[in-house]
Formats: C-alpha cells, structure tokens, sequence
C-alpha cells in the first residue's frame, strides 16, 4: 500500500533536523560561505543527532534508519545551508559503503568515529581524466606483498584536506569497470598529499581539492569487498548519494519559495503587493507545484531503495535530474521575484543560487542521469 503521509516518527526526524537547521546552521551559513569556513564543531553537533550515519546500522553507532528519513533530514538541512547539508550527505555515503561492504573488522575500526564525526569521511571517484567516464580512472593500487602502492590523483573531492579517510577508487587490475577496487586511505598515509583549495562558485563551507597519491603504500586490510568490486560499491553508493542530492535541492528550493512569498506580499509596485499581479501568483503556484512533484519524485526513489527494487537506480537518477533541475530553477525564480535585491547578499537568496548550481553535476551528470534513464527504457523496449 502506498502512503503519501509520513507516520509520526518521520515527522519527528524531520523537526529535529528542522530544529537543528535553524538554530545551529542558518546563523551561521552566511558567515561560513563568505569565510570559507568548514564548521567542525557543527558537524560534530548534528553528528550527535544521528545525522552523519542516518541509515547505517545501530551495531556500529548509526541511526539505523532508512533512505526516506534520510531525504527528509536533507531537505531541512539544506533549507539553511545546502553546501554544508551536501557534505553531510557525502559523509554519509562513505560510511554507508563501509557499512554495507566491510568485513567486520573493518565496520568496527572505522565506523564509530565516522558515526561521531570524530573523523571525517570522503568519496574519491573522479579523476582530472575521468568524470562521466568513471570506468577509465587510472589511480592504480599495485599489490606489494600485503599492501597497495597508490599512484595517481583524484579531482574535485568533498573534505579534501579536512577529511580523515578517504575511500579511494582504484585499479588493482585490468581496464573497465571490473578492474576497479574500494581503498580506505587514512590521513598521514606517507605518500598522500593534496592540491590547493579550488575556488569555487558555491559549496564554500566545505573545502575541495585534488587528492593525490604518489608511492601511498596501504594495508590490504584497508580494501573495501573483494579486489573488482570497487566499482559497483561506488555506484550502489551513489544510488543514495543522488537521493540525497536530490533532497538537498527540496531544501534550497522550499527556502527560496518561502522567502519568495514572503516578499512578494511586502514588496510594493504601481500602489499594490506584487504579490497581487496575477503574473506573480502564477509564477509562486508553478514552484510550489514543481517542488511538490519533485519531492513526490525523491521520496518514491528512496522508498525503493530502501525495498530493494530492481528499478531503484533508475528511479534515483530520475529524481535526481528532476530535483535537481527543478531545485536550481525554483531558486532562480525566487531570485527574479526579488529583482535587484535578490543579488544582494544580505538579502538570503544568492547563495542558494550559487549552492544549488553544482547538484546538476557532482553524483553523476545530469546528462549522465538522462543516459542511465534511457538505457532502461531501451532495454525494457527490447
């Protein structure tokens, strides 16, 4: 049976983190973008809330949750701070991975402190080579004995620098997707280095840079599942990850429409609220029902993830091109129904803008999204 009411649990996940977003985040996003300030001790608050491992297992200090109490803890995040909500989610997926793919020894040496955030997780996929194409990276890991020797170099990466573990991609054998595998590296690893910290147009809060291996010599023990697994670890990973994308997108989106309507019914032009020209009222119903849709679209996405349906992939990269786009354009017309003031920052709305660009491209291409979306079509076709 279908159920579009969350059951009284949910509701209460989704003000706790609601509470949490306005009295912890949103005093403090405006000031973490414009200084570029990754906020730890923040992190380390939600963290003791149960947001760094929402649906990890309660064996290893997680929620125990599922992937529909995750979107909605991302979405109330993200209506205050969505680079810092996207981190969290990125945290998340690293622990997850683990979680679900680690032996024991490993769930219990690394997960309670990435359930704690007394350390700090990052996804090393994409290369300065391979982003869309993740299948051709080529950060290799040379078996030496009961180690990997590391080489190669990783663009683009969420924590870089701030992390403590990083779950690198590699390849351990041939060329394709089966030759890849799922590394943990720790900070101080000799050998691990980083480059400097892009300049970026959002996601100021969290610190981004290559990764770079050069002779990282790594445990075996350190490997995540068996040597060829890696890739299909990182793209179960990312199945969640789209969610919860798609879910940070809900947020800006929801605040932008918030603060849209608001102003609109102070705002006054030729003797009256713009509120009260139709154009403007047709405007405000349209992002309220595209955000209603894409919301529909994400929570179903997560409901078969969380099931186990065949089709869970595809429905998280429909919901995540469709939030995502949707999410980004929502915002730009609230930015719109704000004229000039709207690219003032004092006024709350750019940085969403700037925040909420960057979801049509990091967890796959919206493109990418559109690919996978087609394939199944094509094959169900067939």
């Amino acid at each position: 049976m279908i159920g579009f009411e969350p059951s009284e649990e949910q509701r209460a996940i989704a003000e706790l983190a609601r509470d949490f977003a306005r009295e912890e985040l949103a005093p403090h996003a405006d000031a973490w973008d414009r200084d570029h300030t990754f906020p730890v001790e923040t992190l380390r608050k939600a963290a003791s809330l149960g947001f760094a491992a929402i649906y990890l297992s309660e064996e290893v200090g997680g929620s125990g949750l599922g992937r529909l109490e995750a979107a909605m803890v991302f979405e109330e995040l993200a209506r205050a701070c969505p680079s810092t909500a996207a981190y969290i989610s990125i945290h998340n997926m690293v622990a997850w991975m683990i979680d679900a793919h680690g032996d024991r020894e490993q769930r219990h040496a690394f997960l309670p402190d990435l359930c704690s955030m007394a350390r700090f997780g990052s996804y090393c996929l994409t290369e300065p080579g391979s982003g869309s194409d993740a299948a051709s990276l080529r950060t290799s890991a040379r078996r030496d004995g009961e180690d990997y020797v590391l080489d190669g170099a990783k663009a683009f990466i969420s924590g870089a620098g701030a992390a403590d573990l990083y779950l690198v991609m590699a390849r351990t054998g041939g060329p394709g997707a089966a030759g890849i595998s799922a590394i943990l590296v720790e900070k101080g690893t000799r050998g691990l280095s980083f480059g400097k910290q892009e300049e970026k147009l959002g996601w100021h809060s969290q610190p981004t840079a290559m990764v770079i291996f050069e002779n990282c010599r790594v445990p075996v023990r350190n490997r995540i599942g068996a040597e060829g697994e890696g890739f299909k670890i990182a793209m179960r990973g990312l199945d969640g990850g789209r969610i919860n994308i798609a879910a940070c997108s809900l947020g800006a989106a929801a605040h932008c429409l918030d603060k849209a309507i608001a102003y609109t019914k102070e705002r006054r032009q030729f003797g009256k609220p713009i509120a009260e020209f139709q154009h403007t009222q047709f405007t405000l119903a349209d992002m309220a029902s595209e955000l209603e849709a894409a919301r529909l679209m994400v929570h179903r996405a997560a409901w078969k993830l969380d099931r186990g349906a065949a089709d869970a992939s595809v429905a998280a990269a429909m919901a995540k091109r469709l939030a995502t786009d949707l999410g980004y354009a929502i915002v730009d017309r609230a930015l719109q129904l704000h004229g000039g003031y709207g690219y003032i920052r004092e006024y709350g709305i750019e940085r969403y803008l700037r925040d909420s660009r960057v979801h049509r491209i990091l967890e796959g291409t919206n493109e990418i999204m559109r690919l996978i979306i087609a394939r199944r079509l094509l094959a169900e076709a067939a």
